[in-house]
């Protein structure tokens, strides 16, 4: 049994309303984001004026799977030594003098509940987003312990509170929680499944990405953890081949692509071979290392022929979490369009 993609789904009423349960969740991403801020509302004061009235800490230790998005904020900006541990449990240096964060917003992640459970046997300051009742949020009861209910499951969610909360306690970069639920609200709008293909980015997209290998890249810190993001999401959308990461792991395999050639027939079948299509993940940010790495996996994409696509996060986004969350988003709705736009022999 093969696969074939038809653009023609992407604008059928009848074939996206099968897919409302899909998009629907894309498109409440800023609702969600509103809704974890609100629920935190009434403890993130208080947590904030405790940890300022205290010394800084010593270190800041982000734990459990869900640590790397806050590696990618808090690492070039963090005052103190940082640290991100996705394994179960701690280092073994962290105490009392030391802030725990965990990232849980299911609540049911052993090595989260591994971590927390460290933090407040050593006395260490431990701040948690999870759910009020689950399995984290028994570890984590302690003195020493703030606990910012969720009651989401959103990952990028319950990351937005923790950094506002970083924010506020000095310990991170400037987060608007609002102005990341607006950009989430923007890329809904702009790749609603009410758009056509014809003003519908996404949509675009998505037909671009059919029948190719994607290989993501991103130059910032956050851009490059927004192409693994949308790697990833493209390999479940459509089962097969996506890859991300740095320059230097993706030029071998551009450039070990078979130039194409001008007088090929387009509709000759090549053996089921799929061909990269080179996606760039632009957040806005120059620096000079990721313009020349940009240079070069453009350069190499077009002496072979390869396709470059590139997603743009919208203008006027002043944090960077905001412009990770826009390349995202618009990531993670091409990759529904293509798996709406499959069809199965």
């Amino acid at each position: 049994m093969g696969a074939w993609f038809d653009e023609s789904r992407l604008d059928d009423p009848a074939v996206l309303t099968t897919w409302d349960t899909v998009l629907r969740p894309l498109a409440e991403s800023g609702a969600r984001v509103r809704r974890e801020m609100a629920g935190a509302a009434e403890v993130l004061p208080a947590a904030v004026a405790a940890a300022l009235v205290g010394s800084r800490p010593r270190a800041v230790v982000a734990a459990g799977p869900d640590s790397r998005l806050l590696r990618a904020v808090l690492e070039p900006w963090c005052p103190v030594p940082f640290v991100a541990w996705p394994g179960a449990g701690l280092p073994g240096w962290v105490g009392s003098l030391d802030l725990v964060v965990v990232l849980a917003p299911e609540g049911s992640d052993h090595g989260s509940a591994s971590a927390v459970s460290e933090a407040v046997r050593r006395g260490a300051q431990a701040v948690v987003a999870c759910p009020p009742r689950s399995l984290v949020a028994e570890h984590a009861a302690g003195r020493w312990t703030t606990l910012f209910p969720m009651a989401t499951g959103d990952q990028l969610a319950s990351a937005v509170v923790m950094l506002e909360y970083l924010d506020q306690v000095q310990l991170g970069p400037r987060t608007d929680a609002e102005e990341v639920a607006g950009a989430l609200d923007a890329v809904a709008t702009s790749c609603s499944p009410h758009r056509d293909l014809a003003v519908n980015d996404a949509k675009m997209l998505a037909i671009a990405l059919a029948d190719t290998m994607p290989v993501v890249w991103g130059g910032s810190v956050l851009a490059a953890r927004a192409a693994r993001r949308v790697a990833e999401s493209l390999r479940r959308a459509t089962g097969t081949s996506a890859i991300a990461g740095v320059a230097e792991n993706l030029l071998p395999v551009l450039e070990a692509t078979r130039p194409r050639d001008v007088f090929d027939d387009p509709f000759a079948d090549e053996g089921g071979e799929r061909r990269p299509l080179l996606l760039v993940l632009d957040d806005g940010t120059e620096q000079e290392l990721a313009r020349a790495e940009r240079d070069q996996l453009l350069q190499a994409a077009s002496l072979r022929g390869i396709r470059t696509e590139t997603v743009r996060c919208r203008d006027g986004l002043a944090t960077e979490v905001a412009r990770y969350a826009s390349l995202v988003l618009h990531g993670r709705y091409a990759a529904a369009y293509l798996q709406c736009g499959l069809v199965q022999d």
